[in-house]
């Protein structure tokens, strides 16, 4: 059995957060960059999570959903990071937009899925 273990690639880390975004999505929840670093690493993590929610962010953009990022926000202002590709003034309407997906209908993406979209936006 597989487990995500401290030493997992990002790819897999971001297969990893995508479960846990897609659960906070469909009760149309947030989560806190810190309370993910926690689910996620069992203590907070600081600066791990960007590259890992790149590879979530750049696929939701290949392949025309919703940008399920949006939900993960910093503690103190509730929005997304500055380094999360969304668009600051459309945050409550892409955040409700993932709320409405059906996230449960679609397979979740796999590792070497979340690395494409990741490194092909790297070239950009």
């Amino acid at each position: 059995m597989k487990t995500f273990n401290p030493t997992a690639e990002h790819p897999a880390r971001a297969v990893q957060a995508w479960q846990i975004l897609v659960g906070k999505a469909m009760n149309r929840q947030t989560a806190t960059y810190e309370g993910l670093s926690i689910l996620m690493y069992g203590k907070e993590a600081a600066g791990v999570l960007a590259a890992i929610l790149g590879h979530i962010a750049f696929y939701c953009i290949e392949n025309h959903i919703p940008p399920l990022t949006a939900i993960v926000v910093g503690k103190g202002p509730g929005k997304p990071g500055d380094r999360i590709p969304l668009d600051a003034a459309k945050f409550d309407e892409e955040r409700e937009k993932v709320y409405q997906h059906n996230w449960y209908d679609i397979y979740p993406p796999s590792e070497a899925d979340l690395a494409a979209a990741f490194k092909a936006h790297q070239k950009s």
